[in-house]
């Protein structure tokens, strides 16, 4: 799987990201330790960085220079300033292209997949599938026989980490850390309800039972 490097310290943005190219075949893992960002982008070894320019600590064109030191991974720079002097200074710290907030996830995959494949010649994995429907996380959407199923936050971010372990048990724990929402944290009877919410939808769709539970392990997908 492609390691993409979420350095953003708005944990509802970086979350929603990693969730979204989960959902799209990437192994998406978010900065914990803004203080020793090198540290963390060293310990992953990641093929792409998705970079915000204001963090704790030190800014985002300090990171960018200091990981330009030693590696010349694909840098996306993510960042709410739309003044043209922030996206020069980005590209003359390393980066390799910049997005400005608000943005939509189908843009942000798109420029992931286009650097990618500019850097290591590599193709997109395909959007994941539960037999014979698609999921469309950009829309938030499963899409089975031309029909739409739109999927709450929640649902999408449980649905698409199931669907990256198909077939096998997701803990608990797991699932709750992927709802967990900024300091909003989420409790066992909450990710039940989540899971009973995600299985209606499903099942609207024509997918009764393909969430398991395992008692005392979590929930396994099966497609």
């Amino acid at each position: 799987m492609i390691r993409i490097f979420i350095i953003e310290d708005d944990r509802a943005i970086a979350g929603a990201i990693a969730s979204a190219l989960g959902a799209w075949g990437y192994d998406a893992r978010c900065a914990e330790r803004f203080d020793a960002i090198l540290d963390e982008v060293n310990a992953f070894a990641p093929q792409l960085i998705l970079l915000d320019i204001s963090l704790p600590f030190y800014n985002g064109y300090y990171w960018c220079e200091k990981i330009r030191r030693s590696s010349k991974v694909p840098i996306l720079f993510l960042s709410s300033r739309q003044e043209e002097a922030d996206i020069i200074m980005a590209m003359n710290m390393g980066g390799d292209d910049y997005i400005q907030k608000p943005f939509s996830m189908e843009v942000l995959t798109a420029k992931i997949a286009a650097m990618l494949r500019r850097a290591y010649d590599y193709e997109a994995a395909p959007a994941p599938t539960l037999k014979d429907a698609v999921l469309d996380a950009a829309a938030s959407t499963l899409i089975r026989g031309g029909q739409s199923y739109p999927l709450t936050r929640n649902e999408l971010r449980l649905l698409s980490e199931l669907l990256a372990n198909k077939g096998r048990i997701v803990s608990r724990e797991r699932l709750m850390l992927k709802l967990w929402d900024d300091d909003n944290f989420i409790d066992d009877n909450t990710l039940t309800v989540n899971v009973n919410r995600l299985r209606k939808t499903l099942e609207s769709a024509g997918f009764a039972d393909c969430i398991v539970t395992h008692k005392g392990q979590g929930y396994a997908i099966h497609a």
